[in-house]
């Protein structure tokens, strides 16, 4: 069996930026990869470099993973798996844009649903700013996306007042 480095050395190598990001992401959360242990390896391509550089192991999905890589450009301040009022939430963009990602996997029933409208009437309640993306609408429509979090953003719906 091959070691973790030089599986993803390998996927470095073979995916675009963004899907090899997806599986970094996952081994460091997964395997328990200190950021900085992946920092001190001799990587041999610039495409595991790069990743490196950039991976921290705090995604807690792909979908989350993917949304941080494309908001990251913007240069706005953004947390991954921030607890606020007794849960995590996936992203918080500066300190009032709360940005909740909804995959399948944990989102799927009734109750489910209802957890994330509980969770969403208590961060509002205590100022924040709530936005809901499904993985179809990271996925497949992001420039919507991008306009809904620019719209919030022209409104300083992220900062605290």
């Amino acid at each position: 069996m091959d070691a973790v480095p030089d599986i993803l050395e390998r996927v470095a190598n073979c995916l675009p930026f963004e899907q090899a990001l997806v599986i970094w992401e996952s081994a460091l959360r997964l395997e328990r990869l200190h950021p900085d242990t992946v920092g001190r390896v001799a990587w041999r391509s610039p495409a595991a470099r790069r990743l490196a550089a950039v991976a921290t192991g705090r995604s807690d999905s792909g979908l989350e993973t993917i949304f941080v890589v494309r908001l990251r450009p913007w240069g706005v301040r953004v947390r991954q798996q921030v607890p606020i009022a007794g849960h995590r939430v996936e992203v918080l963009i500066g300190d009032r844009l709360v940005v909740q990602l909804d995959g399948f996997a944990f989102h799927s029933s009734p109750a489910d649903r209802q957890r994330d409208l509980d969770h969403d009437r208590e961060l509002i309640a205590r100022g924040y700013t709530v936005l809901r993306f499904t993985y179809r609408d990271v996925v497949a429509d992001w420039p919507a996306v991008e306009r809904a979090i620019a719209d919030a953003l022209a409104q300083e719906r992220h900062l605290a007042r």
